[in-house]
Order: C-alpha cells, then structure tokens, then sequence
C-alpha cells in the first residue's frame, strides 16, 4: 500500500486519516555531536476509519513505538483529579499496535484492528540520531540545522520531520509541550511560554508549552549562547517583547528594534489585538539569507541588526506572520499567498504609518517591479517551484492594495481584524477569504480580484477610485 500525501505541494507529508491534537515532546540534545534524543506523545484524533497511521519522520531512528487508549492529557487530568472512576475518552476496544516500520522518512504504525472515526489514541515515540536538514527538489533545505556554535530550526515548509515525528501537513494544528535538557551555558528558546527552566548537574532543562493551535511547521527551537537585550519600552497593550541575542553592537542594535514596540502598536490598531501571549525575536551569531517565521517567534541573523529600510520591512514582515500565517493558517501550500501577501502588505503599512512612504506609492513601486518580470505565476496556485517567488510576496500585497482602494480603508482594515477575529487557530484558503471579505464589505471581491489571483498577466496598479 503505498503512503499517504496530504498536500500536491509536499509529496510525501501528512495523512488526512487523523489529527494530531497536542504533541509532548522531551528531547536531550548535545550541542558537541549534535545528537538528539527524543520521546514524544502525541494525542491522536482518528478522522477517517483506518487501520494504520502514518507519521513523518526524517534522518532518525526509531527505537519504540506504543499506542494506547485516550489521550494522555485526559488520563493525566483524571490522575490529578483522583477521578478513577470516570469513562475513558475513547471508546472501549480502541486497536493497539500491530507492528510499525519505517521508510521514506515516514513512521508507518499498523493497527490490530481498524480505527473508527473519533477514537482518540496516545502515541508514543523513541527515536534518536544526529539531525540534519531535509531536502527537496522545489524546496530545497528546511528544518534542524547546526550553527557555529547552537541550532537553527527553520522548517518550513517540510522541515519538522527533521527533529520529532509528526503529522506535517499545515492545517493539522495542535498545542505543544517542549522540555529540551541541553548542556550548561546555552539557551533554549521555543514557541510559546517558558514555563520552567532548571539547572540539573552539568546541563539545563527548558521548559516551553504553547496553549495556542499551532502547525507543524511553525514549531522551533533555538539554541545558542544567548541572553534578553532589554527594549527602550512595552506596547501599548502590555504585550511582552523580548529579543535575545549573543554580542551586538548597540547601536545597530538599537536601530533595528528600538520601535519594535511601535510596530507591535500599529499592527495590533490595524489588524486587532496580538492573537498570542508573547513575541520574541532571536538573532543567532551566524549570518541568515533571510529571516525565519515560526509562532511567537521570529529569528534573524545577525547581518540583519540594522536600521535600513531591507532590514526594517523584514522586522516588520516577520512579526505581521503571527497575524497572517500563525493566527490564521492556510489549510493547503497553493494558497501561500495569504500569508505571504498579506506580511508582505503589513511591510507597506508599516512604511505608512512610520512616516515612510505611503501604501500607495510602495504599491506604484513594486507595481513597477512587476511589469519587468515574467508573467508566468498563477497567485492562487503557483505551484511548489514558485510558491515562495518574490511574485508572490508582491502580488499579494497589490492584490490587497486592489481590495483597499476599492472599499477605502476604514472598511479594508475592519476587513483584516474580522478576518483574525473570526479564524484565528484554524485554517483557511482563498475561497473562505474571499467569502469572508465580500460578507464584510457588500462587494463581490472573488469578481474584483480575480484577474489578480486567477489569471496570469499583470492588472493595471489599483488606485483609489479606479
């Protein structure tokens, strides 16, 4: 029988079978080696009835396997609560474990009888090795990745593979518990909030839990020789922001974060309040092409820590993710657009509100850009080999930029704060933002948009009034 994919753009990730509803992850990694160790439990949600589940993993090996009954969050509650005597969350009779296997990067666990739809599972993994990035032929190289001295996890869009077995597909979201004991001297920073951290003989355990849904490709760690770098003020909100790095200068430093909290403002006046309990940035000791987008934390290397305008839009392209790609998540990679045309957008508002130049005249300038390129990418289905083409970015943002000239923008921005209202911790494509925006404006904007999401060669530049 051959193996499940759940998304065209990714062969060979993700199985529509079943949900993954929360992963408990405890690693012990040795940064000299590189060598991880890991046990993750995941509370599975049988979706369709099946007799096997199908996991990806990547580069490790694989040592045990159970399933068992229920989650192990409800038998855990239950302990605590000294309920014995409660019913199970899953039904009675629920298959266990037949054998499990593994081959192209997939964990394939056989069942001793078939699944029903609803059964709740708890599946646990033991597995070890020394891991490395995962590559493809559209996509190149995604997921754990040795710095000079720490680890980078850049994963997406196939990269969380790499580092615990998973069910990679982005519209499986779920809530994490990380703990990762590392050697003495090094910081550990993940997704959410650091709910322990101890000192246990020549190492240290780090303690992350993220209550939000998050997809597999959000997740991350980081490690490295880090510490906080205080910031001149909190947002208005309240929110707290921290940036933790290895030596910088402190005046690029402060060129390039020093409004990081106005940022957080003016984003949180235009698309509603922040949608997590934290945002933290990482600035690694190496240099980085590009930065990284994962939930409540962005990573940036340290050849970004300035103050010009390249480095600035990324800043603010990295944060408008938590919005737009983390909050709410594309259930399919066709529809990248909304994440990325929509931060890449966030950058011009930014610019705007900054004292920059206006939305409109970003809009003329990369409308310009555009017309000296091939017109050969389909926004709503660029296929994996264009998925992340700077057309993308660009074209999505004018296709908001389209959609704001035409309602104005008061209507425009209510737009994109019930839009995160409404969806924020679940999955979306561009059919449901395309109900959502013609529901909330009274235009039909699938009309309006069309030639820029379903046809190929370039519309005019929108302009107000056009």
């Amino acid at each position: 029988m051959g193996l499940p994919t759940a998304d065209d753009y990714l062969p060979g990730h993700g199985d529509r079978s079943f949900a993954v509803r929360h992963y408990d992850l405890e690693l012990d990694y040795a940064v000299e080696g590189n060598r991880l160790d890991g046990r993750a439990v995941l509370d599975v949600e049988v979706l369709e009835a099946t007799d096997r589940l199908v996991l990806d993993l990547a580069h490790l090996s694989v040592g045990k396997v159970r399933v068992a009954s229920g989650w192990s969050r409800d038998q855990a509650a239950r302990s605590t609560r000294k309920a014995a005597r409660s019913k199970p969350a899953a039904r009675d009779g629920a298959p266990g474990l037949k054998k499990f296997t593994t081959r192209s990067h997939r964990v394939v666990l056989t069942l001793d009888g078939e699944a029903e739809a609803g059964t709740r599972l708890t599946v646990t993994v033991g597995y070890s090795g020394h891991p490395k990035p995962l590559v493809t032929r559209h996509l190149g190289d995604a997921g754990w990745e040795e710095l000079t001295d720490g680890v980078i996890v850049a994963a997406q869009p196939h990269g969380s593979p790499t580092w615990f077995p998973c069910n990679d597909r982005p519209d499986d979201k779920a809530t994490y518990r990380l703990a990762l004991t590392v050697t003495a001297g090094y910081r550990v920073e993940a997704n959410g909030t650091l709910v322990r951290h101890t000192r246990r003989g020549s190492a240290e355990v780090w303690v992350w839990e993220q209550a939000q849904p998050m997809a597999t490709y959000l997740a991350t760690v980081q490690i490295g020789r880090y510490r906080e770098w205080p910031l001149p003020a909190r947002p208005a909100s309240g929110l707290p922001v921290a940036v933790v790095a290895g030596d910088l200068d402190r005046t690029a430093f402060a060129d390039a974060f020093g409004r990081q909290h106005e940022m957080v403002d003016v984003f949180e006046e235009h698309f509603g309040p922040y949608p997590f309990d934290s945002y933290r940035v990482v600035v690694t000791d190496d240099d980085l092409e590009i930065p990284l987008e994962s939930q409540t934390l962005s990573t940036f290397g340290r050849n970004l820590v300035r103050g010009d305008w390249d480095a600035t839009r990324l800043i603010a392209h990295e944060l408008a993710h938590q919005w737009f790609g983390n909050a709410v998540t594309l259930r399919d990679w066709k529809d990248i657009w909304l994440h990325e045309g929509f931060a890449c957008y966030s950058e011009w508002v930014w610019s705007e509100a900054s004292g920059g130049p206006t939305a409109a005249q970003q809009a003329a300038h990369h409308h310009a850009g555009l017309e000296a390129k091939d017109t050969d990418l389909l926004l709503a289905d660029p296929g994996p080999d264009l998925m992340f083409d700077d057309r993308v970015y660009k074209r999505g943002a004018l296709t908001l930029h389209q959609l704001r000239c035409e309602v104005g923008d008061a209507a425009f921005f209510s737009l994109l704060r019930s839009w995160v209202a409404d969806f924020a911790g679940g999955s979306v494509t561009t059919e449901d933002f395309l109900a959502h925006a013609s529901k909330e404006t009274g235009v039909n904007v699938a009309t309006l948009l069309r030639p820029w999401l379903h046809e190929t060669s370039l519309p005019p530049l929108p302009t107000a009034g056009r």
